[in-house]
């Protein structure tokens, strides 16, 4: 595969199918390739990671079971990974209303999340979002949000690379689950932010793959792993 760019798609459980077939339709100045990952040995031919919704529990246990979770932890270390919904609650480096028994994180992201933070799957919902970076960012992207994590935290701890807020949830733009909680400043609220980038590393809360608009896959492509490469 050389000359390509290899993103691989952690395949156990969730929407990795519409993340393959995102992948397929964007434009990039290197061929793009997608492979589903397994495997370890799957892991070790991708230049970088799509992590996607399902349910993350199920995912960090299937990782495990399949000789995974530590080659994952590893790849963080040194690859772009982009984690959407449950893949953003693999990323974070803490987790609140985990299931019984707890929660495996990757970690390579200095935020917390709580799972499930929108509520149940009937409170699912729908947002534009404009977002920093984007092509024709002045256009809105829609964000999905089934059953979505939210961000409670930020750590700008000097460790760690800063981090940048690329989309946050429209102002009033909340779910009726969180409607009555308010903040002294609604632009400050961390419950709004949706989206960030980390380094190399991306993090949504929504689904991206479940709409027709390339463009955030474009993004991480364009902004988190090309840059890496070799030209």
């Amino acid at each position: 595969m050389e000359g390509k760019v290899v993103i691989g798609i952690l395949a156990l459980q969730g929407a990795f199918a519409e993340h393959q077939s995102a992948l397929q339709k964007i434009s990039s100045p290197r061929k793009v390739c997608s492979l589903l990952v397994r495997t370890p040995d799957d892991l070790v031919n991708c230049h970088a990671l799509i992590i996607p919704g399902g349910e993350s529990t199920t995912i960090a246990l299937l990782a495990r079971l399949a000789g995974l979770l530590e080659p994952l932890r590893e790849f963080t270390k040194t690859k772009p990974i982009w984690g959407t919904c449950a893949g953003a609650i693999l990323l974070a480096q803490s987790v609140e209303n985990a299931k019984k028994g707890g929660q495996e994180l990757l970690g390579g992201m200095s935020v917390t999340v709580t799972r499930n933070g929108w509520g149940s799957q009937l409170e699912s919902f729908e947002a534009p979002l404009f977002v920093e970076g984007l092509q024709d960012s002045q256009i809105p992207f829609t964000g999905v949000f089934i059953r979505a994590p939210v961000i409670q935290a930020l750590d700008s701890s000097s460790d760690h690379p800063p981090i940048h807020v690329i989309a946050r949830l429209p102002v009033g733009k909340v779910p009726k689950s969180e409607a009555h909680v308010s903040s002294d400043n609604d632009n400050v609220d961390p419950r709004r932010i949706v989206a960030i980038r980390q380094g190399d590393h991306l993090l949504t809360t929504f689904h991206p793959e479940l709409t027709k608009d390339g463009r955030f896959h474009e993004y991480f492509v364009r902004t988190c792993v090309l840059p890496l490469l070799s030209p």
